[in-house]
């Protein structure tokens, strides 16, 4: 794991919830990668969880990886929420279900076999590659939104 694949995720949504977008950029060895996609009826958290488990999911061999997101909910959450979620059974300090439990199980599940750090940026900030994962989710957010 000596090469480093760098990450840009970001989720959008048109209403919250409402239709919604995610997309990333994968970067490795001067090779760029685009993903995208979306939903009908989704939240913006969701989709920036769903951006960083796509993105994820997308690499063919365990990695190092550097994950940049401009969502706050995504890094808290997996760098520091989730140890006492899965300690708790899936609920939280206030012993309520964790919201989004099936995407964040699948972020836990995408994230086992990678070495992964995790950057937060902050978003709509002139960051190129954070710019283009937003355009990216806009784009995947497109076919759902009504005309």
């Amino acid at each position: 794991m000596s090469d480093t694949i760098i990450i840009h995720t970001d989720g959008a949504c048109s209403g919250n919830p409402g239709p919604g977008g995610w997309g990333a950029v994968l970067e490795y060895n001067g090779t760029v990668k685009e993903l995208k996609g979306g939903a009908a009826a989704t939240t913006n958290n969701q989709m920036e969880l769903t951006a960083a488990i796509q993105a994820l999911n997308a690499l063919k061999r365990p990695c190092k990886v550097e994950i940049h997101t401009d969502s706050q909910y995504v890094k808290n959450g997996i760098q520091g929420w989730l140890f006492g979620w899965k300690k708790n059974g899936w609920k939280t300090a206030a012993k309520k279900p964790v919201k989004n439990v099936e995407l964040w199980q699948a972020l836990d599940e995408a994230t086992k076999r990678h070495e992964i750090s995790w950057h937060w940026v902050k978003g709509h900030a002139g960051h190129d590659l954070n710019e283009r994962a937003d355009r990216l989710a806009n784009e995947g957010m497109a076919p759902f939104k009504k005309r």
